[in-house]
């Protein structure tokens, strides 16, 4: 087929002219069918969705089980002084299975038995002491701006009027709704035992990922290789390689030291009597998985929760959160994440912005790894095209070039005067040099022109050199 297409250049047209329109019939399709293609991905997704819970299993839990499978169970039977046949290597590998399922679904328990009636416990509180909670902040505003009655007659009506629709929404739709929802999920039995058919399926589909993920590995690059010229092969799998430790070192990572802060908040908030110190601590903890926007995310509704309470206690937590917040981003998160992603603070902005705009909460959190996988992709075809061209690949040559010769040599950037307000005004006739791409290089007397400096009104000539300032800088 592929010496009919070099050989018939006419037959590789008319193939590509007929996926050309195939593609372009499907897009008119999908443009004008949009609702039914949705609602077909959606079933389509409904289908695979043990599938993928099962995906997302293994690979959330893949670096837990490499670590116990290297540094326990492996030393273990390193001690044992046996050759590691393959039956060996087996029990191994489903051994680190067994330690990493057990360590998982304690977790899970220790969280479902003993943080998430807490949480309901304090949510219910909030709830149903909303209006004590306001009362105790209109006193609180009426002690401070007691010497400023204008200022505290606008406050308290702003309090009020806010109070009230969030004290409706909260009784009106928050309750009914969740309600509605437990009694849905308590009596419905067919969507208790779908849940259950996904996780058990989802579950049976972890374990044999995660003990043959080598396996499945090696099938993938196989169908890599077969498709691909080697050199792209290599390219692809490379890529996929550093996406994952991107992936797996950020939110990895990230989990562990969002646990730390959970816990630190935790502990400090109890000693000091905080009050509804589990929630706030998980709130602390789970939003400060989101890069950067994550502690205030998390730390201001905590802060104002508390202050509706007791205002001395939400000074308390707001100089707790800033404290940990101070200690996370300069000894828990360097120490745990390093450079894992190798962005700048710019960058790690801008992708959150751009993917939490697009995507939501699961946006901010996957932005910075994503685009983090972008940039690397990104540099690494700029830095192959500059060494295609003998150029360096570092940046700092490059900031204050003006030009590059031929010879590969740099040329500083010298900055010229721009018009003046005093050549505005036409007090000062001088004129700067115009750029390159300006000048007319035919017409040898213009160039001579746009090259001198005009006369001023004194009559003195100036060559051009002395329109160049000193203390300009480099674009």
């Amino acid at each position: 087929m592929n010496k009919f297409l070099k050989d018939n250049k006419y037959a590789a047209l008319g193939l590509t002219a007929f996926f050309v329109i195939i593609a372009s019939a499907l897009f008119v399709f999908i443009i004008f069918n949009f609702g039914l293609v949705l609602e077909g991905v959606s079933k389509v997704l409904s289908i695979l969705t043990p599938i993928i819970d099962g995906f997302a299993l293994a690979y959330v839990l893949t670096p837990l089980l490499n670590y116990i499978e290297r540094e326990w169970i492996g030393r273990i039977y390193a001690k044992s002084g046996k050759e590691m046949t393959v039956k060996r290597k087996k029990a191994r590998r489903s051994w680190s299975i067994i330690v990493t399922y057990i360590i998982f679904i304690g977790l899970l328990i220790f969280f479902f038995r003993l943080v998430i009636p807490q949480l309901i416990n304090s949510i219910k509180s909030i709830i149903y002491q909303f209006p004590r909670y306001i009362n105790n902040l209109e006193v609180f505003v009426t002690e401070l701006f007691d010497d400023y009655p204008e200022v505290e007659t606008e406050v308290n009506s702003f309090i009020t009027e806010y109070s009230i629709q969030l004290n409706d929404m909260i009784q009106n739709k928050v309750i009914p709704q969740a309600e509605d929802i437990i009694r849905v999920f308590s009596l419905s039995v067919i969507n208790v035992v779908k849940a259950m058919f996904n996780l058990i399926v989802g579950f049976i589909i972890s374990l044999y990922l995660m003990s043959t993920k080598e396996r499945f590995a090696g099938q993938a690059k196989k169908i890599v290789y077969a498709l691909y010229d080697t050199k792209e092969a290599n390219k692809m799998i490379s890529g996929v390689r550093y996406s994952h430790s991107v992936f797996v070192g950020f939110l990895g990572g990230k989990i562990v030291d969002s646990v730390i802060i959970g816990i630190l908040c935790f502990v400090i908030t109890r000693l000091v009597n905080i009050p509804y110190a589990v929630l706030v601590s998980v709130i602390v903890g789970v939003t400060n998985i989101i890069p950067f926007f994550g502690p205030f995310i998390g730390g201001i509704p905590s802060v104002l929760l508390v202050l509706m309470i007791d205002p001395l206690k939400a000074f308390y937590l707001f100089i707790i959160v800033l404290v940990l917040q101070q200690l996370d981003g300069n000894i828990i998160g360097p120490k745990i994440l390093g450079d894992s992603t190798g962005l700048s603070s710019f960058w790690v902005i801008f992708s959150i912005t751009i993917f939490g705009g697009l995507f939501g909460i699961a946006g901010m959190i996957l932005g910075v790894p994503t685009f983090a996988v972008i940039y690397a992709f990104i540099r690494y075809k700029v830095n192959r095209r500059l060494r295609h061209k003998s150029l360096p690949q570092d940046t700092k040559p490059y900031i204050n070039v003006g030009s590059i010769e031929k010879d590969g040599s740099f040329i500083d950037y010298v900055p010229v005067k721009g018009r003046s307000f005093f050549q505005i005004i036409g007090l000062d006739k001088r004129v700067t040099k115009k750029p390159d791409f300006i000048k007319d290089d035919d017409n040898e007397e213009d160039s001579i022109k746009e090259n001198n400096i005009i006369e001023d009104n004194t009559g003195d000539q100036n060559s051009s050199t002395d329109a160049v300032s000193d203390g300009g800088t480099a674009i």
